[in-house]
């Protein structure tokens, strides 16, 4: 099911989480040659991915939100 990006977060290990509208989170690595993401490194590629479509699987599971948003 996709859903759109709200914001981004770091977890515990230093890795950038998309926000996803339905409150579950995504990592979005950059680590080449196996995930190339350039956009996430800074905040202004992050902000640009704002409002994009992520394929959610936690809500094809069913799954319970990650976080709660405001």
């Amino acid at each position: 099911m996709n859903r759109k990006i709200t914001g981004f977060n770091l977890d515990e290990e230093n890795e950038w989480v998309a926000e996803l509208e339905c409150g579950h989170g995504q990592h979005m690595r950059h680590k080449p040659p196996f995930f190339n993401r350039p956009r996430i490194v800074d905040e202004e590629g992050r902000r640009s991915m704002l409002g994009e479509e992520l394929n959610c699987l936690k809500c094809d599971n069913g799954e319970p939100p990650d976080f709660v948003s405001d």
